[in-house]
């Protein structure tokens, strides 16, 4: 009688698990796997891909090369479309590969009366793996960065900051410090960018002069697509890049995509149709993480710090808590922003604002008023940057994105404070402190301290929410 009970249900179980496998066709769940594993390659993939995104621009719309520099010969406008930028410093980037040219030097000239930079050296993944400058390892003295091939063995040569990315590639985001956004500020700070130099450590003993490739006037569009040519991009990095030990689990995951070393990826019509819906359901679930997931900075206040804790930790020691991977902390984060900071707060720190003092979402439509109370604690500069809700980046086709306590023309009140306003047109007598949004579209606000002081920290000053306010050229309430 028990063998009886014990293969009757057996025999229902198998009926069960037979009848539940019938609910959908072979192809059916085909497309379920590759739709979900999908979405988790996007999630895990993202900062790797938003690296190649940027990459690929500087090779296919510029003459620049890896080991060389390409730079902006001016403040960032909307030419520059990749995430979340600063406007408000002269851009360099530098991205390495030390797969063909083994170690590479990145020289950072002495900050001093003729400049200074903040600067941030990542591998491909964008693991922090040194600041550059006077809140970096060489604290402002100048200093050799040298970028080593993984497990390369050899003697390293002294008097050099010596880096071990885990991959062949990564890059180094320069930020050459402006005093004004005037001509004459602007030519010197990019002289000044111009003093880094790259070079094979081959070739240390006489260093060729360093390339240097002006992209202003290029639509640098390094912008997330959700969409199956993300695919395209993290084969790239697959291809190119050799496998994390962390990363190990994604090897049958990508595979199944389609995506596998040593092999094209050429997937066929239905592949590519289940990769599409996968990435517009990431897409998804990623916008939701980014709105609700971000910790604020002051309590009852709609400004939130853009990096989650754990990852900046994660971050900042190279993943290498064998207990802790915070991918999906990762994955929403470089949605919106590129490059991490080894030593956040002490050369920049940034807020994030994604609604007014209501609540309600900013209306590109609408006008508002955000007040920087006097004495900010920073000892370099503060900017307030508004940018495209829906990509993160400087809004399309407006002649400026942020103000800045750079710009001396800008108006400030009695006490010292200044009063910066967002919409479609600038509020009568106040053009010098307005940032011109698109009616037709949402946007989001940064507040960027550099070298921001203790009295940023302990909140004993603090940045107030935006609030809608009358349209002053016109005095009609919104």
């Amino acid at each position: 009688m028990k063998m009886l009970f014990i293969a009757t249900v057996a025999f229902a179980a198998i009926a069960s698990q037979t009848s539940f496998a019938q609910t959908w066709t072979p192809e059916q769940l085909t497309q379920r796997t590759i739709e979900r594993r999908a979405i988790e390659a996007m999630n895990w993939g993202m900062s790797a891909v938003n690296t190649d995104l940027m990459l690929q621009e500087m090779l296919n719309k510029t003459s620049g090369k890896v080991n060389q520099i390409v730079f902006w010969s001016r403040p960032l406008d909307w030419h520059n479309q990749t995430l979340t930028p600063n406007p408000d410093a002269i851009y360099l980037m530098m991205f390495f590969n030390t797969k063909d040219a083994g170690p590479v030097v990145l020289e950072i000239p002495p900050a001093g009366s003729d400049g200074s930079l903040n600067g941030n050296i990542v591998d491909f993944w964008q693991v922090a793996l040194e600041d550059a400058g006077p809140s970096g390892a060489d604290a402002g003295k100048g200093g050799k960065y040298l970028l080593l091939p993984p497990g390369y063995a050899k003697p390293v040569p002294k008097d050099y900051i010596v880096l071990r990315p885990s991959t062949f590639g990564g890059y180094a985001l320069l930020r050459s410090n402006l005093k004004s956004h005037g001509d004459a500020d602007v030519a010197k700070s990019v002289a000044y960018g111009k003093k880094v130099r790259v070079y094979p450590l081959s070739l240390a003993a006489a260093p060729p002069p360093t390339v240097f490739t002006d992209a202003a006037n290029v639509v640098f569009d390094s912008t997330i697509h959700y969409d199956a040519s993300f695919f395209t991009s993290l084969d790239r990095v697959v291809q190119n890049e050799p496998w994390q030990p962390r990363d190990r689990a994604m090897i049958d995951v990508l595979r199944s995509l389609g995506i596998e070393k040593g092999k094209p990826f050429k997937p066929d019509a239905r592949t590519k149709a289940a990769l599409e819906t996968g990435a517009r359901e990431a897409q998804a679930w990623l916008e939701v993480r980014y709105d609700t997931g971000l910790p604020p900075f002051y309590p009852e206040s709609r400004w939130v710090v853009p990096a989650v804790p754990e990852l900046i930790a994660a971050t900042q020691n190279g993943f290498n808590d064998t207990d802790k991977y915070p991918v999906d902390a990762r994955g929403f984060t470089y949605t919106f922003a590129f490059v991490a900071l080894k030593r956040l707060g002490a050369g920049q720190f940034y807020l994030v604002s994604l609604r007014d003092k209501e609540g309600n979402p900013f209306d590109g439509g609408k006008t508002y008023r955000l007040t920087v109370p006097a004495n900010p604690p920073v000892q370099q500069y503060w900017s307030l940057t508004a940018y495209d809700r829906q990509t993160h980046t400087l809004i399309r086709d407006m002649p400026r994105a942020s103000r800045s306590s750079q710009i001396p023309e800008m108006q400030r009140n009695a006490d010292g404070s200044v009063d910066v306003y967002f919409g479609p047109t600038a509020p009568a007598g106040r053009e010098a402190n307005w940032v011109p949004t698109d009616p037709k579209r949402g946007f989001e606000l940064m507040f960027r301290a550099y070298a921001p002081a203790k009295a940023f920290f302990d909140k004993t000053w603090k940045l107030p929410d935006a609030e809608k306010t009358s349209n002053e050229s016109t005095g009609v309430k919104q």
